[in-house]
C-alpha cells in the first residue's frame, strides 16, 4: 500500500528559514491591529478630545449676565467671573442668593448670544435649478 498524502508530499517553501513563518500572515495580522487602533482613534478619542475643546471654550467665554445652568441642576446669572480662584458668583432666584462655583461644573450657558453672520448661500450641483427672482434671464 503505497499512500501518498498531499499534506506530506508538499515541499517546504522556497524562501525557507522563518520566512515561511512570518510571511503573509503576519503582515495581515499588523493591518487588522492597526484598523482597530485606527476606528478606536475615530471613534472614541477624537470626538472626546473635541467635546472637551469645546466645553473649556464655552467655559473662558462667560460673561456677567448669562444666564447658566449647572452640572448640579442650579439655575442662575452670573454676577461675577474671578479669574485668579478659576470661580463664578451666580445669583438664583428672586431672593438674590448668591453661590460660588467652581468654573468646571458649568453644564450650559442657556444665554443665547449672536453668532457673527456667516455665508447662509451655500453653492451647491443641481441639474433641475430652480430660477429665483433675482435671476435674470439670460
Amino acid at each position: 500500500m503505497n499512500f501518498n498524502l498531499p499534506i506530506l508530499a508538499e515541499e517546504p517553501q522556497a524562501s525557507g528559514g522563518l520566512g515561511g513563518l512570518f510571511g503573509g500572515n503576519m503582515w495581515m495580522m499588523i493591518l487588522i491591529y492597526g484598523a482597530i487602533i485606527a476606528a478606536i482613534y475615530f471613534f472614541l478619542i477624537r470626538p472626546n478630545s473635541k467635546k472637551k475643546k469645546e466645553e473649556a471654550q464655552m467655559r473662558n467665554s462667560l460673561e456677567i449676565g448669562d444666564e447658566i445652568t449647572t452640572i448640579g441642576g442650579i439655575m442662575g446669572r452670573i454676577v461675577a467671573i474671578k479669574d485668579d480662584e478659576d470661580a463664578i458668583i451666580i445669583e438664583t432666584g428672586s431672593d438674590r442668593v448668591k453661590m460660588k462655583f467652581k468654573k468646571w461644573c458649568i453644564s450650559t450657558v442657556d444665554t443665547v448670544k449672536e453668532k457673527p453672520a456667516e455665508q447662509t448661500e451655500k453653492k451647491s450641483f443641481s441639474l433641475f435649478k430652480k430660477k429665483n427672482k433675482d435671476d435674470k434671464a439670460e
